[in-house]
């Protein structure tokens, strides 16, 4: 090597070593006092950051170990954990963990805990419509319920009712009807209701009250129980794959079909709408995708799970019926009277089910003429 390619070489380097210590000293002179070099420690080894943006306590209606009914809020906070690069957590406590199972989203609105995963029908006391978003007596179908919520105006009448209670609810869960109940005695007529200790949620326990029924409502883990005691004669809860898991049948041998009082059932992540506020929007917008990915995951679950429960009926003695076409008939009658009574006297009641009606008479154009008969 010529010398001058040394003294060249020599050059470079004291010119790089030159330019290095200039850029340290712009860069420590453009720092705020007191800031740290940047680095990779929000991150960790996976590339998830160490602290995620949104960590929120979510208490639960119903068990985790129901399938379907209770298992889908696994499904939402996975997915949105993954989705989100662990950004996002939500963590779901059991039952009455944190919070009574009925007194979810009065949490939440007090600012107790940040967002609950429930059924919004448990607030009928305080909040009237609150059923209609949740499971209505001879109403519609949950892929019909799911398209007036999100092209029919409901989603935004279900924020309009909450918004004064300081909740936001999001459409996060959707199974199928329920079960008409499980009975001790076969149910033939109306009058087989007078005097039946039952536990019913809802407009459908308004109806069965009407009819000289005494309703209860006991969260799910304690109506076996309650069975078993003979504190109640009787009970509905949900899927016959969830009221097989809570031995229902080891009791009461009669499971009536269909479920009149709840053609479909919508669980909902109800967030204290102040924090909502405050979540940015590209957060906001993962919540709602992974709901909404948890409204078609859940339905296609418990679609799929029914049928092999109702096969193994036989073998355990128990007899699966439908209601008479006759006492089906006498139901949707007292259940008009029901809901035009409801509708007097709230407001938004009145809203939503005339909301609802005039979805379902266009709907109805669609539905009797695309879809095959049920017997065909």
């Amino acid at each position: 090597m010529s010398s001058t390619g040394g003294t060249s070489n020599r050059a470079l380097l004291v010119a790089v070593a030159m330019a290095f210590t200039i850029g340290v000293i712009v860069s420590l002179a453009l720092r705020p006092p007191g800031a740290s070099a940047p680095s990779n420690a929000s991150a960790s080894s996976d590339g998830r950051p160490a602290r995620p943006r949104i960590e929120w306590r979510v208490p639960i209606a119903f068990s985790t170990n129901l399938p379907a009914l209770g298992d889908n809020v696994i499904y939402v906070t996975s997915v949105l954990r993954e989705a989100s690069g662990g950004a996002i957590v939500l963590k779901p406590f059991e039952p009455g963990e944190l919070v009574p199972a009925f007194s979810i989203t009065d949490a939440v609105r007090d600012a107790k805990i940040e967002a609950g995963y429930t059924w919004l029908g448990y607030d009928q006391g305080r909040i009237p419509s609150s059923p209609l978003i949740s499971a209505v007596p001879f109403g519609m179908e949950p892929w019909e319920f799911m398209a007036w919520w999100y092209e029919g105006g409901g989603e935004a009448l279900a924020q309009d009712i909450y918004r004064p209670h300081g909740t936001v609810p999001i459409l996060c869960g959707l199974i199928g009807p329920e079960t008409a109940g499980w009975f001790r005695s076969p149910i033939e007529t109306l009058e087989d209701f007078k005097g039946l200790k039952i536990r019913f949620a809802g407009l459908g326990g308004k109806v069965l009250e009407s009819l000289g029924a005494s309703v209860t409502m006991i969260p799910g883990g304690e109506i076996f129980q309650a069975l078993e005691r003979g504190a109640i004669d009787a009970t509905e809860y949900s899927l016959p794959v969830v009221d097989e898991a809570l031995g229902f049948d080891r009791i009461a041998k009669f499971n009536y079909f269909p479920g009149w009082h709840q053609t479909f059932t919508a669980a909902h992540l109800v967030v204290n709408a102040e924090l909502w506020e405050t979540v940015a929007a590209a957060d906001r917008a993962l919540v709602r995708l992974a709901c909404t990915a948890g409204v078609t995951r859940n339905l296609a679950r418990a679609e799929a799970l029914q049928g092999p429960v109702i096969a193994g009926y036989a073998a355990k003695g128990i007899s699966a019926r439908r209601l008479p076409r006759d006492l089906l008939e006498e139901l949707r009658r007292v259940t008009r009277e029901v809901l035009a009574e409801e509708a007097a006297q709230d407001e938004f009641f009145a809203r939503v089910l005339a909301s609802q009606a005039e979805f379902q008479a266009d709907y109805v154009h669609w539905k009797r003429l695309a879809y095959l008969p049920r017997d065909f």
